[in-house]
C-alpha cells in the first residue's frame, strides 16, 4: 500500500525513500506472507503437526513460487483481508493436493499478516539504521571541523548569544544519535511473531501452541511475545512512535536550514537548491522545506494510527484496515526524511564571513556577557538595568555596544566583545558529538 506522493511518478523523486520502498510493494507483502507460510509449516513438521514431508515442500515452495498480487484484489475486497485468496493461490500453485492442505495449520488472517509486517519492519529499520549512520557521520565530522567557527544563536528566531556552528550541528544530531542507539530496545521489544489463531486461544493449533509459537519466532528471527497480540498494538505504536521521534529530529534540522539560508541570513549554502518558475534569483531550500513537509505528514498519521489502537473483543476488522492505511505511510514517511537528510548533509556548508557579520555592527549578541562582568561591580538586577540602557543607548546613536559600555567601564576586558571567547561550551558540545558518532 505504497500510495500518495511515495510512489508518484511526478513526486516520488522529491520523496525519495530509498530501498524501503520496495518493501512496501503488493508484492513484498505477499512474498513476507508467503515466508511466514513456510516457516509455520516447517516448523510444525519437525514438531509432527502436520506431515515432515508435506512441511518441507510446503516450506520450498513458498520460497519459489510465485503469485501476482492483482489476481488476490478480487477475494480481498470481498473478505476484507487478503490471506484467504493468497492461502487458496498458494495451494494452487503448489499443485500437489496431498501436502498443500496442510498449509496455513491452526493460522489465522491476522497471524500471518502481523508477522509479514514485522518482517518487513525488521527490514525498514534495518536500511533506516544504515542511513542515519551515514548522515551522523557527515554532521560528527562537520561539527567537529567547525567546533569553534562562532555564529549567533537565535533565540524567538532573533540574535542571542554567541555560539558555533559545530554546536549547531551538534544539537540537530544529538536527538538522532539517541535515537540509534534506543534502535535495539525498539527491536527487541516490537519485533513480535503472532501466532494466536482465530481468536487468540491458539485452539487450533493444539496442545503444543506456545512451543510451535516460540520455534516460528525463531524461525522467522522474531521475538516470541508468549501470547496473542490481535487486539494489543503496542509492537507496532512503539516501532511508528521511533521513527516519528527521528522525524521530528530531522524536522527541526530541516527548519533551521530554511532559516540559515534564507536571503536576510545567507549564512550556509546546500550545493543544489530548487528554482522558481518566475523569480530567477531564487535559490530555494528544497530539501529541508521536505524533511519539515515529512514531519507534518507524519504528525497526521500518527494521530490516525493511535486512534485505531483501541481494538474491540478479540478482532477488529475496522481499527485493523486503518492500519494498513497508515503504517506503509508512517514507515515511508521515516524513510523519506532520513533518505533526504542523508543525501542533504554532504552539500550543507557554512558561510564563516556571513555568520561573523551577524556578529559585528551594533554587537549587541554581546549583551548577556556584559550584565554578568558588569554584575560583578553591582547587584544582579541593577546590572541588567544598565545593560538595557547601554544597548538602548548604542541602538540610539548607532554606535557599538563595546564603545559605548567602555565609555562609562573603561576597564572592561577586550574578550567581553570577542566572538571567539563567549562560544561558552559550544565547541566542547560540538567536539563532544562527533566523538560520540566515531564510537558508533
Amino acid at each position: 500500500m505504497a500510495a500518495s506522493v511515495f510512489s508518484s511518478a511526478l513526486y516520488g523523486p522529491l520523496f525519495a525513500t530509498g530501498e524501503v520502498g520496495r518493501l512496501w510493494s503488493d508484492s513484498a507483502e505477499v512474498r513476507a506472507m508467503l515466508l511466514v507460510e513456510g516457516a509455520l509449516a516447517k516448523v510444525q513438521g519437525a514438531q509432527g503437526v502436520i506431515p515432515e514431508l508435506s512441511a518441507a515442500f510446503i516450506h520450498r515452495s513458498s520460497l519459489e513460487v510465485q503469485i501476482d498480487p492483482a489476481g488476490l484484489a478480487r477475494d480481498a475486497a470481498r473478505n476484507g483481508v487478503a490471506v484467504p485468496g493468497l492461502v487458496t493461490a498458494f495451494r494452487t500453485a503448489m499443485e500437489a493436493p496431498e501436502h498443500a492442505q496442510f498449509a496455513h495449520w491452526g493460522a489465522t488472517s491476522q497471524d500471518i499478516i502481523d508477522t509479514g509486517l514485522m518482517l518487513r519492519m525488521r527490514q525498514t529499520l534495518a536500511a533506516i539504521e544504515a542511513r542515519l549512520g551515514a548522515l551522523l557521520q557527515h554532521l560528527g565530522n562537520a561539527a567537529e571541523a567547525h567546533a569553534e567557527t562562532p555564529m549567533a544563536a537565535r533565540t524567538y528566531g532573533q540574535h542571542a548569544t554567541v555560539t558555533s556552528w559545530g554546536a549547531v550541528l551538534a544539537q540537530w544530531g544529538a536527538p538522532l544519535l539517541e535515537a540509534l542507539g534506543q534502535l535495539d530496545q525498539v527491536r527487541a521489544g516490537a519485533l513480535w511473531v503472532s501466532l494466536g489463531g482465530a481468536a487468540g486461544t491458539s485452539a487450533a493449533l493444539g496442545a503444543d501452541a506456545p512451543a510451535t509459537r516460540a520455534a516460528l519466532a525463531e524461525a522467522l528471527n522474531l521475538k516470541d511475545p508468549g501470547r496473542s497480540w490481535h487486539t494489543d498494538r503496542t509492537p507496532i505504536l512503539k516501532i511508528a512512535s521511533w521513527m516519528a521521534q527521528v522525524v521530528a529530529a530531522l524536522a527541526a534540522m530541516g527548519q533551521g536550514l530554511i532559516g540559515h539560508v534564507s536571503s536576510d541570513a545567507g549564512e550556509v549554502t546546500l550545493g543544489t537548491a530548487g528554482g522558481s518558475s518566475t523569480m530567477p534569483q531564487k535559490q530555494n531550500p528544497v530539501a529541508p522545506s521536505v524533511l519539515v513537509a515529512l514531519n507534518n505528514h507524519m504528525t497526521g498519521l500518527q494521530a490516525t494510527l493511535q486512534q485505531a489502537a483501541p481494538h474491540q473483543y478479540q478482532r477488529d476488522g475496522a481499527a485493523w484496515f486503518t492500519e494498513w492505511m497508515v503504517v506503509p505511510q508512517i514507515a515511508l514517511c521515516a524513510a523519506s526524511a532520513v533518505e533526504t537528510a542523508a543525501t542533504l548533509a554532504p552539500n550543507i556548508a557554512p558561510v564563516p564571513a556571513r555568520m561573523r557579520e551577524h556578529l559585528g555592527g551594533a554587537g549587541l549578541i554581546y549583551a548577556e556577557p556584559l550584565s554578568f562582568a558588569l554584575a560583578s561591580r553591582m547587584s544582579r538586577p541593577d546590572a541588567q538595568a544598565a545593560t538595557k540602557a547601554l544597548v538602548t543607548e548604542a541602538i540610539a546613536q548607532g554606535l557599538p555596544l563595546s564603545t559605548v559600555a567602555r565609555t562609562t567601564y573603561s576597564d572592561l576586558p577586550a574578550s567581553l566583545f570577542e566572538a571567539t571567547d563567549q562560544m561558552g561550551h559550544a565547541p566542547n558540545d560540538a567536539r563532544a558529538f562527533a566523538r560520540a558518532v566515531a564510537a558508533l
